[in-house]
C-alpha cells in the first residue's frame, strides 16, 4: 500500500508515470462502485473541486466530510475515524492543518491516504505544477523556476518535484522565511540543491519560470501586518519577470492578494499560466488516484 504525505514519497520515475496518466483525458475506471472520503479541515475552492471531479472521472463517488463532522482527536481519535472511513472506501485525502494527522492517518494502514494540504507540505500542488510546466516546456530537465516569497509548504513540495525533474531551484526570501535546517536537510537527501537569496531579481534572472505564493498563509492571520513589512519588495511585478527568459511564464496556486505578492499585470497578463495550473490540479489528482489505487 502506498501513500502521498510529500512529492519524496514517489521516485522521479513514478512521478513520470503519474504525469502520463494525467495527460491523458480518459483514464480506465479504477473507482468503479468505490468511494474517496475527503477530509477538509481548511477549506479550498480548487482542492475540493479538482478532487472531486478527478474521483468523478475515474468512476468513483466523492464524500467530502468537514472536519467538525468526524471531530480528529476531538469526538474520536485520528486512528479510529481512519479505521471508520476505511469500512467504506478504497481511499483517504485529507487537507489538515498539521502534518502529524496525515502521517497517523497513513501509519493506520487501512487504506491508501493522500495529503491534500498540510503545514508541512503540499504534494498535490507541486504535481499540478509540474504537469503546467511539462505543458509548457515538454522536457523539464534543465530549465530553472524560481520561488519567490515565504518558503511554506508549497514551496517545499515544489522544490521536491521540480528537483526530481531535473530543473534548478532558485528561492528568494526575507531573511528568517527561508527553508529550515530540517527542510534543507530533506532537500538535500532528494537530490535537490536549492539557491537561495534575499534579492528577487536574482532568483528571476533568465530563469524559465517565477512562482509565488501568498505571504500569509491561512493559520497565520495574526501575523499578517509582520508579513506584510518583511515582504516588502519582495511582489512579482513586471521588473522581475522581465530579469526572467523572453519566455519565462509566471505560476501561483492560488488564492491570490493582488498588490501583495503579486502584481495584478502579471498575473493577469499573457504570461500568466495561473488558470491552466489551476485547471491541473483536477488532471494531475486523476493521474495519481489512477496509480495509487493500482498500488493498494
Amino acid at each position: 500500500m502506498r501513500h502521498l504525505l510529500e512529492i519524496d514519497d514517489l521516485s522521479a520515475g513514478e512521478i513520470d508515470e503519474i504525469m502520463k496518466r494525467a495527460a491523458q483525458p480518459q483514464l480506465p475506471k479504477v473507482l468503479d462502485g468505490l468511494g474517496v472520503a475527503l477530509v477538509f479541515e481548511k477549506p479550498s475552492a480548487r482542492t475540493r473541486n479538482s478532487m472531486e471531479l478527478a474521483v468523478v472521472q475515474l468512476g468513483g463517488h466523492p464524500v467530502y466530510i468537514q472536519g467538525n463532522e468526524v471531530g480528529l482527536d476531538t469526538r474520536e481519535t485520528v486512528e479510529d475515524v481512519t479505521h471508520t472511513l476505511g469500512c467504506y472506501h478504497a481511499v483517504l485525502a485529507a487537507r489538515v492543518f498539521e502534518h502529524d494527522m496525515v502521517e497517523r492517518m497513513a501509519a493506520v494502514g487501512r487504506l491508501p491516504v493522500v495529503n491534500l494540504l498540510s503545514d508541512a507540505a503540499h504534494p498535490m500542488q507541486g504535481l499540478a505544477d509540474l504537469l503546467t510546466l511539462r505543458d509548457e516546456f515538454g522536457d523539464l530537465a534543465g530549465r530553472s523556476i524560481a520561488y519567490i516569497g515565504d518558503a511554506n509548504n508549497v514551496a517545499r513540495s515544489l522544490a521536491l518535484a521540480c528537483g526530481a525533474a531535473g530543473m534548478a531551484v532558485r528561492l528568494a526570501c526575507p531573511p528568517g522565511y527561508g527553508f529550515g535546517e530540517v527542510d534543507s536537510d530533506r532537500l538535500r537527501a532528494a537530490g535537490v540543491e536549492v539557491v537561495e537569496t534575499d534579492r528577487p531579481l536574482e532568483a528571476a534572472a533568465d530563469c524559465d519560470a517565477v512562482y509565488t505564493d501568498v505571504w500569509t498563509s491561512m493559520g497565520q492571520e495574526d501575523e499578517s501586518d509582520d508579513r506584510r513589512r518583511a515582504f516588502e519588495g519582495f511582489t512579482v511585478d513586471q521588473t522581475v519577470m522581465e530579469a526572467a527568459a523572453d519566455h519565462a511564464v509566471f505560476l501561483h496556486c492560488l488564492p491570490a492578494h493582488r498588490g501583495e505578492e503579486v502584481a495584478a499585470e502579471v498575473i493577469d497578463g499573457d504570461r500568466s499560466r495561473v488558470w491552466p495550473q489551476a485547471e491541473n490540479r483536477m488532471h494531475s489528482a486523476r493521474g495519481l488516484l489512477s496509480w495509487l489505487v493500482e498500488q493498494a
